[in-house]
């Protein structure tokens, strides 16, 4: 079967840039590579492989792309590609060969100065508790969290007192071993020492060879005035703590708004319900209302409804983000009494009695209801 044009078979044109043809190759080896094609398939999809690999080797090294422009197939020897130019092609067949392999397998690691992998340490969440005038004013707190210390009896080694860890045979102290699948060479963490490079032939009893122990630590949280329900403090390195010298990772402090017996949050707003009796509604008044601050009053108008709203600027939270205070919203709420007497009630049909003989100026909202019965059954 007669080869295909090199440029043809990466689907590019013979301009293309050393990226083009770099990124070209990924997207032919992650489509044909044998791993993902099974059945009957396979055998195509291998063909085609080996056809993308050998493009990319003589496109991606410069004096083989130009003697193969040049002359074709003619002007490239298929049996020199170990030769001169060799380490070269291969330096940048690796490189792609690395970024499909990342593609595919979505590995990230990270070495240590010796060779060995190196964890970040996993992040850690507090939920802590707040009233609603501890989160206006903020606060300085402490809590409590585990943390991890050497251990007294190996000091960290992981060792029996009186031994020492080896370098591990496996890896030989680089904590990772290469591994074949198919046409890849795939490293991966040493499952002997698991990424450390060191095995312990007798662990500590004491802390069963990790090295540390848990403990509990204190640790003094800053909550700024107007954190929200919801909202998180980040501790920077306040997490578990890496591997083979790996950083620690944060602890999130998540808080937690504990309910308010008076006062309802909405950002930096306070909603509260402020009962009234139907005198005080029907003839006025001024009335007391609590802020977080202490009290305010606020003037009832004569003849005021329940749902009434009455705004008090600037008496509600200061957000975190903000630069000025939220406001108060007093929602009122007219009281029907309750357990009358004989003589209230005679006072009050009497009441009713003269409201209805002075017709609709006396019930605002009474006579539309009305009126919207009638046409509704009209």
């Amino acid at each position: 079967m007669a080869k295909r044009d090199y440029y043809e078979v990466l689907g590019v044109p013979k301009n293309a840039s050393d990226d083009e043809i770099k990124k070209a190759y990924r997207k032919h080896a992650m489509k044909h590579h044998p791993d993902r094609n099974q059945g009957d398939t396979a055998k195509a999809a291998e063909e085609k492989f080996k056809e993308s690999k050998e493009a990319y080797e003589m496109l991606s090294d410069p004096k083989k792309r130009a003697a193969y422009d040049q002359h074709g197939f003619a002007g490239v020897d298929p049996n020199m590609r170990g030769g001169a130019g060799g380490a070269e092609a291969y330096g940048g067949f690796a490189e792609a060969f690395g970024d499909i392999f990342g593609d595919m397998f979505g590995q990230q690691r990270g070495r240590a100065g010796g060779g060995r992998q190196v964890f970040r340490g996993s992040d850690l969440s507090y939920a802590m508790e707040v009233t609603l005038e501890e989160a206006a004013k903020g606060k300085d707190a402490q809590i409590r969290i585990p943390s991890w210390d050497d251990c007294d009896t190996c000091h960290g080694s992981g060792a029996k007192p009186g031994t020492s860890a080896k370098t591990c045979g496996t890896c030989g102290g680089t904590g990772s071993v290469q591994m074949r699948q198919g046409f890849f060479s795939v490293q991966q963490t040493c499952p002997t020492c698991r990424g450390t490079g060191k095995v312990i032939p007798e662990p500590c009893t004491a802390c069963h060879g990790q090295g540390r122990i848990k403990k509990q630590k204190t640790l003094e949280v800053k909550i700024p005035a107007g954190i929200d329900d919801g909202m998180r403090i980040r501790s920077a390195g306040n997490g578990e703590p890496g591997t083979n010298g790996g950083p620690a990772g944060d602890l999130y402090i998540e808080i937690r708004l504990r309910k308010h017996d008076i006062f309802q949050r909405d950002g930096g707003d306070l909603h509260c319900s402020v009962p009234i009796s139907i005198v005080t509604a029907t003839l006025g008044g001024e009335i007391d209302v609590p802020t977080l601050a202490g009290k305010a009053s606020i003037d009832i108008p004569e003849g005021t409804q329940t749902g009434k709203q009455f705004r008090l600027r600037g008496k509600g939270i200061k957000g975190v983000r903000s630069s000025y205070p939220g406001d108060l919203y007093c929602h009122i709420l007219v009281e029907t009494p309750v357990k009358l007497t004989e003589h209230q009630r005679k006072l009050l049909r009497e009441l009713d009695e003269s409201l209805k003989k002075g017709g609709g100026k006396h019930s605002p909202t009474g006579d539309s209801w009305t009126d919207r019965l009638k046409n509704l059954f009209s």
